[in-house]
């Protein structure tokens, strides 16, 4: 199928104008700077020409350099208006600043690297000797003993254990499809075709090209590799590194088969797994990662085909170091906007700031725990964290003793390429290949919103993360042991990105640092199965002073079997622009008048017929009231009388003709 693929594009390049063959081979590897960028939706660069997409992009390149004193070359596209191009002699950052300030462009950002969130080589977390851990899954079992972080997970399955009509995207290193414990869904595993959006070859190792073989080739890098100045992986990594199986061991937390004697539990038995590979060897580009969050969300993506199989939810245990960029914001909203939630993992880098794209308004962004429910020592952490979860620990071990606590989960044996399950692949990482980081954090809470979706299908991406934060169990104060006498203080918050950040390794978690609370995957799944879910909707949408609002509570949720017993609004703040409502407050849509700009705040009360109850509250803007000009002003809409002498004078314009044509 591959070499179909391969020739097939060899075809389509010969049919290329000569332009667009010149930007396809200008997007090999050692291009200097690589910059998404996205243009203003009344652009002119985005006029309509005979050409494929990617044609259209490689012109909007060429021209966009041109106007910019560059030599700009096109690869990988987002979507129509956005696309990454390439410039030699400068900086990513340099070429993105420059681009920036193009009147015709929305936003020029660095397309940078992520990397997968795996456990740091820190001595502390490394093991040898026996296989173990004597723990088992001690992350999905019930809170016992020094073990407080466990999700609890055997309250949920005896709701749900997943529908397989949600669908969990994981964008990682593709997966192995022959391992036992996960199996194509043809083969009566939960695993779905997927798509490898891996779109630079070196990084690919698999002959490059996006396509639709979402396996794990491995990722493997040699010492060669990594030293090979101006090569693909310069800078890389120190070391030689092998393979990671990332996507195999991240995926069987969320959906290995369960209940078949053997092998291992997942949170979501039932759930679909949709693996979509953007890592390879050192990572992967943000182009590729945001094409793949688009594409499992069910958004277009030129020169990809459709998704049939859109994600409910999206896992993503990768991240890198800033801010969260505009370009993968965009995407963020665009895929919230579609219903789709979004889960990360918040990096590994000793407790210093938040990784992107975590730190993503809109994202479900994970820390992690020890066992005992402190933040594991890798963790990072900060406000945009919105929950905490196991992320593994082998602290109080001695030097060549297996691990304690780690995550058990699917990977595979292979030192470079994959082993074959016939071969022996189907292998779980234990004691001594310990499976460490906030990476199997993050899928632990995607798996338990799959099952909170599960459970009640209409929730919205916000609804779902209320729910996961509304049913946490409160963070430990005390249980700590640093092993050298030490105590254990409270975290602190890193320092913002960009500032010099300082390493916290374990330490007590509180709701500023870590999150709302420890993830309670009982709770949060019954809660979604009784619970009352408060919407309010306003009409109009945009208010502005003067109109008459009409508020409405008529699409809100409540559990299977159960209706509405009763509504009761609030006014909790008029804020100078509502004064109170106009009839009665209990019944599914109240009314006010807006008098003045500004904003106001109502809340919505909502009991069901087994009287389970929920309360919501919505703070509504106000816009300054359109000025509509009568007859007596010197403008604007017209007035009757004006109207009517207007209708008259057309009138007498259309009749003179016919006067003239009968004479």
């Amino acid at each position: 199928m591959r070499k179909t693929l391969i020739s097939l594009s060899v075809l389509s390049a010969a049919l290329l104008t000569p332009t667009a063959l010149t930007s396809l081979a200008q997007t090999q590897p050692g291009q200097t700077a690589r910059v998404i960028v996205k243009y203003k939706a009344d652009a002119v660069l985005l006029r309509k020409r005979a050409l494929s997409v990617h044609d259209q992009h490689a012109r909007q390149a060429q021209t966009l350099g041109e106007r910019n004193g560059l030599v700009l070359s096109t690869g990988a596209g987002l979507h129509e208006r956005s696309h990454v191009v390439f410039a030699s002699g400068m900086s990513s950052e340099q070429l993105a600043a420059r681009l920036s300030q193009d009147s015709e462009v929305e936003y020029a950002v660095p397309d940078q690297r992520k990397r997968l969130v795996a456990a740091p080589s820190d001595s502390l977390y490394t093991t040898a000797g026996g296989n173990g851990p004597a723990s088992g899954q001690w992350y999905l079992r019930p809170n016992a003993g020094d073990v407080k972080s466990s999700i609890d997970v055997e309250p949920a399955w005896a709701i749900t254990t997943g529908s397989s009509s949600v669908v969990v995207a994981v964008l990682d290193t593709g997966v192995r499809y022959d391992h036992a414990d996960l199996k194509s869904l043809a083969n009566g595993g939960n695993l779905l075709p997927g798509f490898d959006m891996i779109s630079d070859a070196p990084v690919a190792n698999d002959g490059g090209g996006r396509d639709t073989d979402a396996s794990d080739p491995g990722d493997w890098l040699t010492l060669t590799e990594v030293n090979t100045v101006g090569g693909p992986f310069d800078q890389c990594s120190t070391r030689a590194e092998d393979s990671s199986w990332h996507g195999t061991q991240t995926a069987g937390l969320i959906g290995a088969l369960t209940n078949n004697g053997a092998g291992m539990a997942s949170v979501g038995r039932n759930v679909r797994i949709l693996p979509v590979r953007v890592l390879g060897k050192c990572g992967g580009f943000d182009t590729d990662i945001i094409a793949g969050m688009r594409w499992a969300a069910g958004l277009s993506v030129p020169g990809v085909p459709p998704n049939s199989t859109p994600a409910k939810v999206i896992n993503m245990s990768l991240g890198g170091d800033g801010v969260c960029s505009q370009a993968y914001q965009d995407a963020v909203n665009e895929i919230n906007a579609a219903g789709v939630t979004i889960v990360a993992s918040a990096g590994n880098s000793t407790g210093h700031a938040v990784s992107s794209p975590a730190n993503c308004a809109g994202v479900i962004a994970v820390a992690g725990l020890r066992h005992v429910g402190t933040k594991v020592g890798f963790s990072d952490l900060g406000p945009q964290i919105s929950i905490s979860a196991p992320g593994g620990n082998c602290i109080n071990t001695a030097v060549g003793l297996p691990c304690l606590f780690p995550i058990l989960t699917t990977t595979n044996p292979g030192l470079t390429v994959p082993v074959s399950h016939a071969g022996g692949g189907s292998t779980y990482t234990d004691g001594v290949n310990s499976s460490l980081g906030t990476s199997f954090s993050a899928p632990l809470v995607a798996g338990v919103a799959a099952l909170v979706l599960s459970a009640q299908p209409a929730l919205t991406p916000a609804e779902v993360r209320t729910f996961l934060r509304s049913t946490v169990r409160p963070f430990p104060t005390t249980g700590g042991d640093n092993g050298d006498g030490t105590p254990v203080s409270p975290c602190v918050a890193p320092n913002p990105i960009g500032a010099s950040q300082f390493d916290q390794l374990q330490c007590y978690c509180t709701t500023a640092t870590c999150g709302a609370g420890m993830l309670d995957a009982g709770a949060a799944v019954s809660l979604a199965t009784v619970g009352v879910v408060p919407r309010i909707t306003v009409n109009p949408a945009s208010p502005k002073a003067g109109q008459t609002l009409t508020l409405g509570g008529a699409t809100s949720l409540v559990a299977g079997g159960r209706s509405v017993a009763g509504y009761q609004w609030s006014l909790v703040n008029g804020g100078g622009v509502a004064s109170g409502f106009t009839g009665a407050t209990d019944g599914s849509s109240v009314a006010l008048t807006a008098t003045a700009a500004g904003q106001f705040t109502v809340s919505l009360t909502v009991t069901d017929s087994a009287g389970a109850q929920a309360t919501s509250t919505s703070v509504i803007p106000v816009a300054t009231a359109t000025t509509t000009l009568a007859s007596s002003s010197g403008g604007g809409a017209l007035g009757g009388g004006w109207l009517a002498l207007l209708l008259l004078a057309v009138g007498l314009l259309r009749l003179k003709p016919r006067f003239g044509q009968s004479t």
